[in-house]
């Protein structure tokens, strides 16, 4: 018993010190970086504000959603707040702005974190869709995955082609030095990563695993996870040279050996520094390799850090 309280006083000092750490870092660089001042106007339709002739795929810095479709996930009050990520459907996380979904699946085609489910892909699909058809210009990237411990749902790799493919830009690597415009109208880039069937092949209307990487650093502990994510950033190519995208996620995650497990207070220790990682990112001199920015319970100024540093890649400011 003394153990165990002797290690939750050492764990809580860790924290305390991990967030005095970012608070600091702050205090002393700032948060100012090429475009941080720029608000879009209608976060709704960003990308046509930033003008689609002008703007390429890799000069996007594309805010993302973890654990996009958790709005509704396990039971209220009781469950949900151990695995809810998100407090927006996937409707009004594309209307704020967000541009990357990340959506974990079970064998009966119901979106899961974990052990928790909610409601089946279908509404994620019909939310997607619905955006799509209020926009123009606005491009979509949809990662879906087989949750860990679980099967492929069957033949899933038809049914995205079946519901999306009007809207399916085919994986190739010229992509990337596009612009909008060139690809208009399709619109979403279709990330399929199951974990027993077939990946999607070269060609396809759907993208294969390899072009959507991150590095995952499973901790609670704000600072470390920053620094992390600093480290592995760094040691990526720049985005400009890259075939795949590049994903940094602004969020720590619960552990076991603490307490406090419910998600939103654990990423809340993170996820106003969001601004301060990309000023960071000029400091350290790898702002040119930041792509796919992504965070729980995402917000208007989370997408307008995205946004402005975008924003300035268009002008050549960045």
């Amino acid at each position: 018993m003394g153990s165990q309280v002797s290690k939750q006083l050492e764990k809580r000092k860790a924290i305390s010190t991990e967030k005095k750490a970012l608070v600091d870092l702050g205090g002393s660089s700032g948060e100012t970086y090429p475009g941080s001042d720029y608000r879009p106007s209608d976060r709704k339709n960003w990308m046509a504000g930033l003008n689609p002739e002008k703007l390429h795929i890799n000069q996007i810095v594309w805010p993302g959603t973890h654990d996009s479709a958790t709005n509704k996930i396990g039971i209220p009050m009781i469950t949900r707040p151990f695995a809810q990520c998100q407090s927006l459907s996937i409707y009004r996380q594309l209307c704020v702005g967000t541009r990357v979904l990340d959506v974990r699946v079970q064998e009966d085609r119901r979106v899961c974190h974990g052990i928790l489910t909610t409601y089946s892909v279908d509404v994620v699909i019909q939310e997607l869709k619905k955006f799509l058809s209020e926009t123009q210009s606005e491009i979509v990237i949809l990662e879906i995955r087989t949750e860990f411990g679980h099967d492929d749902p069957p033949e899933f790799d038809k049914y995205l082609e079946e519901q999306l493919g009007e809207y399916l830009i085919h994986q190739d690597d010229n992509v990337f030095g596009k612009t909008i415009a060139e690809l208009l109208p399709k619109r979403v880039i279709c990330v399929w990563k199951p974990r027993k069937s077939p990946a999607p092949k070269r060609g396809s209307p759907l993208w294969s695993a390899g072009y959507l990487k991150d590095n995952w650093i499973d901790t609670d502990l704000p600072s470390t996870k920053f620094e992390s994510n600093m480290k592995h950033l760094s040691e990526q190519p720049p985005v400009s040279s890259r075939k795949f995208f590049y994903r940094v996620e602004n969020t720590v995650t619960p552990q076991a050996d603490n307490p406090i497990v419910c998600v939103k207070p654990v990423t809340n220790r993170i996820h106003g520094y969001a601004r301060l990682f990309i000023t960071q990112c000029f400091s350290k001199g790898c702002a040119d390799k930041l792509q796919i920015f992504s965070t729980d319970f995402i917000d208007e100024d989370f997408v307008e850090a995205c946004v402005g540093l975008t924003q300035a890649r268009v002008e050549g400011k960045a």
